[in-house]
């Protein structure tokens, strides 16, 4: 949270997960978890550098296999997301990380409060590279020949 300087403290994250036993096409039971969840993020949009909002909204369903070897080699040729089954499953951190997955990569305003300046031009560039010499004739001095 540093980016927004502690902004968003107050900001409730609305979620749910269900689960759900489904039979597949063989008849063995499989679990499933359903999960939604939808917030609203203070962000520095990369356009204007200013504070924006943005709503992230996840709702996502994810598929439990017996260990992290068989949902490694069904995640592949899985429509929906597969997951391991075990002791140390977080619903928390997984929460967290499909928030932060369906965090857009360039947070910006629809359209920015302020003027945006999308050029930057520098009038004493050309004359300064003009005036600028030649970095090898301290060489040439050196080996007795012209500058250039």
């Amino acid at each position: 949270m540093q980016e927004v300087q502690g902004l968003g403290a107050d900001h409730v994250l609305n979620w749910s997960a269900q689960g759900e036993l489904r039979a597949d096409e063989a008849g063995a039971e499989q679990i499933w978890l359903h999960l939604t969840a939808e917030v609203s993020l203070p962000l520095m949009c990369q356009r204007c550098l200013g504070p924006v909002d943005i709503a992230v909204s996840v709702k996502q369903s994810f598929r439990f296999v017996g260990s992290e070897e068989a949902a490694e080699a069904q995640d592949e040729e899985s429509e929906e997301d597969v997951l391991a089954l075990s002791q140390e499953f977080n619903l928390a951190d997984l929460i967290e990380d499909e928030v932060l997955m369906a965090m857009p990569v360039v947070p910006r305003h629809e359209e920015c409060p302020v003027e945006v300046k999308l050029e930057v031009a520098d009038a004493g560039f050309e004359v300064a590279s003009a005036e600028k010499r030649n970095p090898f004739a301290v060489l040439a001095k050196l080996q007795g020949g012209k500058s250039s």
